[in-house]
């Protein structure tokens, strides 16, 4: 038996269209499984990602054109008590 993953959406009526063609050189029967994706837990952590990635590349870009200062000044106005 061999495997292939591929993503698809399953429409109103149950059926199954997938995103690709399969990788197939013949017709032949197949075995389905489907896995369905939690969309609010994926559409969070999408999100997530998109503003560490949004940030990490500003910071990329503010050390690229110099704009940094010393770790000791970071700590100048804060009081820890």
């Amino acid at each position: 038996m061999k495997a292939q993953e591929i993503m698809g959406t399953v429409n109103q009526n149950g059926q199954l269209s997938l995103d690709e063609p399969l990788m197939v050189n013949t017709s032949s029967r197949v075995k389905v499984i489907v896995l369905f994706l939690e969309p609010d837990i994926n559409d969070e952590d999408d999100e997530s990602k998109k503003l560490v990635l949004e940030s990490l590349q500003t910071s990329l870009q503010q050390v690229t054109h110099g704009k940094t200062r010393p770790v000791s000044e970071l700590w100048d106005g804060i009081d820890a008590k």
